[in-house]
């Protein structure tokens, strides 16, 4: 898994944004699937956090709904997530992937720039 999308530059629809198309497949508590586009991994404290953007059948995402997990890796290499229990670590994380949005509108702003 990596950093692939950016919803920034394809607001939601992960097939525009030229991204390699990297998605999880995540099973909900009824035992449900739902299929989410990877926003970004990113740092937040001593831990690791995987923002996910949900898609629908059609892979797109109408509502701009994010799902924050703590992220890991096992022993094995095998991606792992967790649920954030705590507001504490939910405010830490939410923190933390409001400013990783913001750096990508700072890098996509000045990429235009040097077009210019």
């Amino acid at each position: 898994m990596s950093n692939t999308c950016d919803e920034t530059k394809c607001n939601g629809d992960c097939a525009s944004c030229g991204g390699d198309g990297v998605t999880v497949t995540l099973t909900l508590d009824d035992d449900s699937t739902l299929e989410c586009a990877i926003v970004g991994i990113f740092d937040a404290g001593a831990k690791e956090y995987i923002a996910l953007l949900p898609l629908d059948e059609n892979g797109e995402n109408s509502d701009g709904e994010v799902f924050l997990y703590r992220y890991q890796v096992d022993a094995s290499g095998n991606p792992q997530l967790d649920n954030i229990d705590s507001d504490e670590e939910y405010a830490l994380a939410s923190e933390a992937f409001d400013e990783m949005l913001d750096s990508m509108e700072y890098d996509e702003l000045v990429g235009e720039e040097e077009l210019n």
